[in-house]
């Protein structure tokens, strides 16, 4: 294995059997033993990746692809038919939240018997119990049997135990959505400082935009292969772009298949169809469900005046125009900051920020204020994003403007940073 890897995955395949109808009971086989017909489905048909120590990766896909199996081989939950997996560091996953909790015995209780699944000795334990229980907010219930917490608090205990376990490696798999809104923020935040502490994250998730505030690089598996892997920015448009040329392939099948179910609609099926036909795929820079639009986005000064050139010293106000047809209640909306060869630089969200959504009304104005964004000169790229806490998006819209930042010091690299000289003859 490479030093400098946490993770090393080579040419893995699994198959599962399929039963069609599969008796349960000796009866049920012996009677009905034709019914026992099945079909070997290849999921993975030879997976290889490599992760470095420190680094984010999200892996993607539609619902079957193979993305979950692959995690919970990291996991040896299962194992690969063929291929090998190499892991280096203590691992925890948050795959099956609660997973080892005892119903009878009390939060505090469930506490030692998960994190010593985990690996921690109960000195760990001990040393890190009051942090798990503050973090998972459940002080007032800790002592009381797990049978009695609702399923809100039942997750928010398993999240606080597994992340709080000091792993070199951890393996998520769409658990990000627990709890409210402020504690789903308060779980975000922990997870990129934990990943800015050097621990090794790999994330299953069809939240593009949650990845691409936390992953390095996405791994786009498509029917058991790697269809496309590189930073998101590049991967996530060819993803969206994709799967909307797929929902309307299938919008065409099926209005064929009607036409030959019903003659009588002919006419209007062949209507239908053109419609269709002259539909053109989503821009694959802008996905989401609609049911909130960014209308228009305009950048200004403090002045109010319109520009496209700023000094890093300057404040940067982005005003972004919506309408409501979805008539949604309330929002996040975030924004991700990259330089113009691709590197992400920054971004973060209202829920980041606030630890809560935003009021909408039926049409309206946001406005989102930079006092200055502390970059060395370049070309930098918005993207700008309405969606909900676990993130599904309702208006996604990548490279919405590009911006040019100048710093009059000259200085050299991606951020300015404040600083000082000092020298013994001052």
């Amino acid at each position: 294995m490479k030093p400098e890897n946490a993770i090393e995955v080579h040419n893995i395949t699994k198959k599962f059997k399929v039963y069609l109808d599969k008796g349960h009971t000796l009866k049920e086989r012996t009677l009905f033993s034709k019914r026992r017909k099945f079909e070997n489905r290849e999921v993975l048909k030879g997976v290889s990746f490599e992760v470095k120590k420190g680094e984010a990766i999200g892996l993607i896909g539609h619902n079957g692809c193979g993305k979950s199996t692959t995690l919970k081989m990291l996991t040896k939950i299962m194992y690969p038919d063929s291929g090998t997996i190499e892991m280096n560091g203590r691992v925890s996953s948050l795959i099956e939240l609660g997973a080892g909790f005892h119903p009878d015995m009390s939060g505090r209780e469930n506490i030692y018997i998960n994190a010593s699944i985990f690996g921690l000795t109960k000195k760990e334990i001990e040393d890190r119990i009051d942090d798990i229980i503050e973090f998972s907010e459940l002080e007032d219930f800790i002592d009381n049997p797990v049978r009695t917490y609702s399923s809100g608090m039942y997750m928010r205990l398993a999240f606080a135990v597994a992340i709080n376990v000091d792993a070199d490696i951890l393996l998520i798999d769409e658990i990000l959505a627990v709890g409210d809104v402020a504690f789903q923020a308060k779980c975000f935040n922990r997870l990129r400082q934990i990943k800015s502490e050097g621990t090794t994250i790999v994330i299953v998730s069809h939240s593009l935009s949650q990845l691409e505030l936390i992953c390095d690089r996405s791994i786009w598996i498509h029917e058991g292969i790697i269809k496309e892997e590189g930073a998101p920015f590049d991967v996530h448009p060819k993803y969206m772009s994709f799967m909307a040329n797929n929902t309307l392939s299938k919008a065409k099948d099926k209005q064929d298949k009607k036409k030959e179910e019903s003659k009588a609609e002919e006419a209007n099926t062949e209507a239908a169809e053109n419609t269709e036909e002259t539909k053109k795929p989503e821009d694959s820079n802008r996905w989401g469900s609609k049911e909130i639009i960014m209308s228009s986005v305009t950048v200004t000064d403090e002045k109010g005046e319109e520009r496209d050139t700023f000094l890093n010293t300057e404040q940067i106000q982005i005003h972004i125009g919506y309408e409501n047809p979805g008539k949604i209640d309330n929002s996040v909306v975030g924004v991700a900051i990259y330089r113009d060869d691709k590197v992400h630089i920054y971004g973060t969200n209202t829920l980041i920020d606030m630890s809560k959504t935003l009021p909408l009304k039926d049409k309206g104005t946001i406005t989102l204020v930079f006092d200055k964004i502390p970059v060395n000169a370049g070309n930098y790229i918005f993207d700008l994003a309405f969606h909900k806490p676990d993130g599904f998006n309702y208006d996604f819209w990548r490279d919405v403007f590009r911006l040019k930042i100048n710093n009059v010091k000259g200085e050299a690299g991606t951020v300015s940073i404040e600083h000082s000289w000092k020298s013994d003859t001052d």
